[in-house]
């Protein structure tokens, strides 16, 4: 078996083993070509990593749809979780390399590669491991017959992952897909494969049989549409764009109308009343905003404020927002590391500029920050309007808007001004608004007084534009198996 292992010396001096290879049938195989993967806090290339095109899909699919046939459908559940159990332990022992990768090829800061992705990575495999026997049916009373239920699995699951939770979103695919007797395929990012590949290593340690899980990368209009098109493939997951996720659906239903998943973009509302602790508003909105440096597909990207407290909002929240530590993301105390790439960066200024000329007044941020690398300024936009592309489309960056509001009901009508319905959060210490408010909202995440808390136990998913279907949770399951009513006749 080829070796496409490379050392990669990072900021603080140590050597990392990055895997480059694509992992089919378990074993690292070379592509047509290659892709560099860019370290975003420098702008310099890391490494050249092997690049899926159609025969590397092909020969995943295939992998995935023999192990499926010959050993994984036979598998009984118990065993499937044992392996999953061992995976969950083996991403804990090495939760370190790995969110030095993650950290490396995201450029997300060290504290939350290994407090947030990968532990909770690691939570989340074990978690489904959890449900891998108890997938089971009902009995259902009809006359004279014995009518049963079988949830069986789908076969053969494609997944195409996003950059900005790698191994974390790898998690949240494989957990569900695996535990309910699937065999998978994941694409990555091309700009951020190289924890997942990582990860691929510890597949094989854990004594996966080859072709259950096969992990590949490649650009999305190549790898990423065979695997959604492939007839061999009987689900397909996308986390990503509204705009892909619409490609991706109109794939599957151009070629055997798989069964599809989709996690989308969010422009979601967070409101603040007048009775809301402004302490625990501006830290929370803080993260709802700037968590991830704000390539959060939920985050709280419009923020509308009660007019009683909303100039001692504005004044707090700068005051706090100064406080962010932007820089290396390798340094334990940095909260906001660099964009993901030249054209995201290029992207995000774009959106300030158009907020600056639309009328929009930038009380803090707005520029580049530094010299190198694709860092910007936490910027923070008031005296806006519902009509300002700032407040309309999803920027995907350190950029927030905040708008005035009066009543319970502007400030719904307000939160509805959008195509997206992913997330919401509501700020009060009046139980009765809180949950009259969040009943209201359309969206499939609602926070009361925090935000940007997700579990692995909890349904996640859109409303509206925002996507399809739910991952986490018991819920997750439902996208991976089908049912089967089987009927035996017990009277004449």
């Amino acid at each position: 078996m080829a070796n496409f292992v490379v050392e990669y010396t990072i900021s603080n001096g140590e050597k990392l083993s990055l895997q480059t290879g694509l992992f089919i049938n378990n074993q690292y195989v070379a592509g047509d070509s290659t892709i560099d993967t860019i370290n975003p806090t420098t702008g310099e290339v890391i490494c050249a990593v092997q690049a899926a095109e159609e025969p590397q899909v092909n020969a995943a699919v295939d992998a995935a749809e023999k192990a499926y046939r010959d050993v994984w459908s036979k598998t009984p559940g118990r065993e499937r979780a044992r392996l999953m159990l061992k995976l969950a332990d083996l991403i804990e022992a090495n939760l370190e390399t790995l969110a030095k990768i993650e950290t490396l090829d995201n450029g997300k800061g060290i504290s939350f590669s290994k407090n947030v992705d990968v532990a909770e990575a690691a939570k989340t495999v074990r978690y489904f491991a959890g449900y891998a026997d108890k997938i089971h049916g009902k009995v259902i009373e009809t006359d004279n017959k014995l009518s049963y239920t079988r949830h069986e699995p789908i076969g053969v699951c494609g997944a195409i992952i996003p950059w900005n939770f790698p191994i974390l979103m790898l998690a949240w695919k494989i957990g569900p897909a695996l535990a309910t007797g699937n065999t998978i395929v994941v694409k990555t990012s091309e700009l951020t494969p190289l924890s997942a590949f990582k990860f691929s290593e510890l597949v094989v340690e854990a004594g996966f049989p080859p072709g259950v899980l096969n992990i590949i990368t490649g650009y999305g209009a190549i790898a990423g549409d065979k695997l959604s098109r492939h007839p061999k493939v009987g689900k397909i997951a996308f986390t990503g764009s509204t705009a892909v996720g619409r490609m991706v659906m109109k794939a599957a239903a151009e070629t055997n109308l798989k069964k599809v998943t989709l996690e989308l973009g969010g422009k979601s509302p967070n409101i603040i009343f007048d009775d809301a602790d402004l302490e625990q508003a501006v830290r929370w909105t803080h993260q709802g905003i700037f968590f991830n440096h704000g390539q959060v597909c939920c985050a709280g990207s419009r923020v509308f404020v009660q007019e009683g407290i909303y100039d001692k909002f504005i004044q707090r929240f700068k005051e706090y927002t100064t406080e962010t530590k932007v820089g290396d993301p390798f340094k334990e105390d940095t909260f906001q590391g660099p964009q993901i790439s030249q054209t995201q960066f290029d992207r995000i200024m774009g959106y300030i500029e158009s907020g600056k000329q639309e009328g929009a007044t930038c009380v803090m941020g707005g520029s580049r920050h530094g010299d190198k690398g694709y860092f910007i300024e936490p910027t923070i936009f008031t005296d806006v309007t519902g009509n300002m592309k700032i407040m309309q489309e999803e920027i995907f960056g350190p950029v927030v808007a905040i708008q005035k509001f009066k009543t319970i009901e502007e400030a719904v009508e307000l939160a509805h001004d959008t195509t997206y319905g992913l997330a919401a959060a509501v700020f009060t210490t009046n139980i009765s608004t809180a949950i009259k408010v969040s009943n209201q909202l359309e969206a499939g995440t609602v926070w009361v007084n925090c935000y940007n808390v997700l579990d692995y136990n909890t349904p996640f998913g859109g409303y509206k534009q925002s996507g399809i279907g739910r991952e986490n949770g018991e819920y997750a399951l439902e996208n991976y198996y089908q049912v089967k009513t089987v009927k035996i006749n017990i009277g004449n």
